[in-house]
């Protein structure tokens, strides 16, 4: 399979422009015993300030991407301006994009990236709260089972969409343990000698792209360890792509 990389019209998603600068934070420090593959944790101190909105940040990442031009070249606007445009970003459709006339320009910045570095406190503020992480239309499905025909379904349907031009946004679970709960955006799909490899974002960590995986033999998906999850098989659901998801 030839490597997909999600594009809109002529510009591809580009983890370094289209994504945010800042990071969805954890409430909590997570400690992975290898021997007993058991997961503890305990809380922050001091306690986070930004936290629970990867779903908010990844519907987010897409409404920038599919509806939103930025014009560098031009002026800067206030803190007020800024505010306003932001609004109107998150009231778009996060599920389609629009037309290239209907973009919503915001000036004096290159790019989400340097745009949410330079605007945080606003971005923060106006792309939702975290309740808007555990109020969506899409979490009734994890709560059925999850098949690993479904899970082979999904992948390829990933693919997709990918090789579409869309960046998927998929709900990452472990149901009903919930060690993980969590989304991610992503913007790249490439054969391996298993099955496909996955780039995301993810807002956790937006210092560099997230690797997931799929082996077909297996039909099981797969995220290595991190600060906030020990690594291993989990189950996807996309979300974010039609009126029940």
């Amino acid at each position: 399979m030839p490597e997909h990389r999600a594009t809109i019209g002529t510009r591809r998603f580009d983890f370094g422009r289209d994504t945010f600068a800042f990071a969805n934070e954890t409430y909590w420090e997570y400690h992975f015993d290898p021997a007993s593959q058991k997961t503890t944790f305990s809380a922050k101190a001091p306690k986070p300030e930004y936290a629970h909105r990867c779903f908010v940040l990844t519907r987010a990442v897409r409404q920038f991407f599919y509806h939103v031009r930025f014009d560098w070249g031009r002026q800067a606007p206030d803190d007020q301006t800024c505010r306003r445009l932001i609004r109107e970003v998150m009231r778009r459709n996060p599920r389609r994009p629009c037309s290239p006339e209907q973009q919503i320009v915001i000036p004096g910045h290159a790019n989400l990236r340097e745009f949410s570095r330079e605007r945080a406190p606003l971005l923060k503020a106006g792309c939702g709260r975290a309740w808007r992480s555990y109020i969506l239309r899409s979490h009734w499905r994890m709560v059925f089972p999850i098949s690993r025909g479904h899970q082979t379904r999904t992948a390829a349907s990933l693919g997709a969409v990918l090789a579409q031009g869309i960046p998927p946004i998929i709900h990452l679970v472990k149901f009903p343990a919930l060690t993980i709960n969590h989304s991610m955006i992503l913007f790249a799909l490439a054969a391996t000698p298993s099955g496909f490899s996955f780039q995301a974002y993810d807002p956790n960590n937006p210092n560099q792209p997230a690797t997931l995986t799929f082996d077909t033999a297996s039909q099981t998906f797969s995220l290595p360890p991190n600060h906030y999850w020990a690594g291993g098989p989990l189950d996807i659901i996309e979300i974010f792509r039609s009126g029940w998801m």
